[in-house]
């Protein structure tokens, strides 16, 4: 089996060999910066990845109007390789170059896996527009990029489990980045970095490794604290509504408690 060692070792000769074509990507993709990057593993070791997910179990299951989906950050639940694919994308020469193609070096990865981990997606399941909270677990740092690759094989475009990017806020038109087998996605965060997975239509389930990168100083220069905020999509006025009162309740709570009333639970508690 492959190690971070050695799974970081592919990823970081792929993202070299593309590296120019991902910088002029990310560099014309305002104001929600984000590069792709394909191939990243060898097939045989991405199908081994996604061979490992769990089918739900030993998952929790995220259910209501922002989201429905399963996701896990205890990575000793599950097959070793699921917990050496996530940390290959924290090892230094995967930080480093990741870093140098977005220019911002003070970036660190997020060891404990706060909202990080592996996601899947089963048919019907969806993520509505949303902002990623501004920080970390500990409110000491800001949130940067958040680094999704996908395992699923075969995926067609046209079955739902896309990450949307929406540049102009979630009543405007959406971004599609297709959620291709094998692909990496980096994407910037901050309060204008409006995204979403499109909802799933397939028969099969879309399986994601997910890592975040934080840092001292924020992605955009005018970035305030803020929590995770979903908003509804374009077609949907009501849950729109009702999304937006969440977000100002949550905000409030936050205002009073500003680590949090309840703890977060999606971490890796080691």
């Amino acid at each position: 089996m492959h190690d971070r060692v050695s799974l970081s070792k592919f990823i970081v000769a792929r993202v070299r060999e593309e590296f120019d074509r991902a910088q002029r990507q990310y560099e014309s993709s305002m104001p929600i910066r984000n590069f792709v990057v394909d191939d990243v593993l060898p097939v045989d070791v991405a199908l081994a990845i996604h061979g490992k997910f769990p089918s739900g179990e030993n998952m929790r299951l995220n259910k209501s109007l922002r989201e429905l989906k399963f996701i896990s950050a205890q990575m000793n639940e599950h097959d070793r390789l699921l917990e050496e694919s996530i940390y290959a994308f924290q090892e230094p020469e995967v930080v480093q170059i990741i870093s140098d193609i977005v220019g911002k070096n003070d970036m660190v990865p997020d060891d404990n896996l706060y909202a990080g981990g592996i996601s899947l997606m089963a048919p019907g399941h969806f993520l509505n527009p949303h902002l990623d909270n501004s920080h970390d677990k500990d409110r000491k740092l800001w949130r940067n990029l958040n680094l999704l690759f996908y395992v699923s094989p075969d995926w067609p475009e046209d079955k739902g489990g896309n990450l949307e990017l929406w540049p102009d806020g979630p009543k405007q038109k959406q971004i599609k980045i297709h959620s291709k087998f094998n692909r990496l996605a980096v994407m910037e965060t901050h309060h204008q970095a409006w995204h979403s997975v499109s909802p799933i239509t397939n028969t099969a389930s879309r399986c994601c490794v997910s890592n975040y990168y934080f840092g001292p100083t924020p992605m955009h220069p005018e970035q305030e604290f803020h929590v995770t905020s979903f908003r509804g999509r374009p077609e949907q006025p009501v849950r729109d509504i009702v999304l937006q009162a969440d977000i100002a309740a949550r905000s409030a709570v936050r205002a009073l408690f500003p680590q949090g009333a309840v703890e977060n639970k999606h971490k890796y508690i080691k």
